[in-house]
């Protein structure tokens, strides 16, 4: 199943949204985003992970390769509203002390208004 992945801006950061699972197929459109807002200069980055449903090892590993461009880029990667079972992957993995996740958009946006 092909991943829909939803944009909208927020003046100088953006909201993308993946639907669905983000598993070994899916993770490629995902990797393809992040990867041309990276070359677009859209290094200011939240990841609404309200509706990701399933993440794999392939998933995580997205947001992990890329974690280090976005900060070299002076830039940030936020995700927030993810569901307990998919939170749970990141903390098992001790990701959530690599990444930065919030709750919710207003704690995201919270934070890219203090950087």
């Amino acid at each position: 199943m092909q991943m829909d992945i939803q944009e909208q801006r927020h003046g100088d950061f953006i909201t993308i949204a993946p639907v669905g699972d983000l598993d070994a197929n899916s993770s490629v459109v995902l990797d393809e985003k992040l990867l041309a807002m990276l070359k677009a200069g859209d290094v200011r980055v939240h990841v609404d992970g309200s509706q990701i449903n399933y993440i794999s090892s392939a998933g995580l590993g997205v947001f992990v390769s890329h974690l280090e461009e976005f900060r070299q880029a002076g830039g940030s990667l936020v995700i927030s509203g993810l569901r307990p079972n998919v939170k749970d992957v990141f903390a098992l993995l001790g990701l959530d002390q690599l990444l930065t996740i919030v709750d919710d958009f207003d704690s995201a946006a919270q934070i890219f208004r203090q950087v």
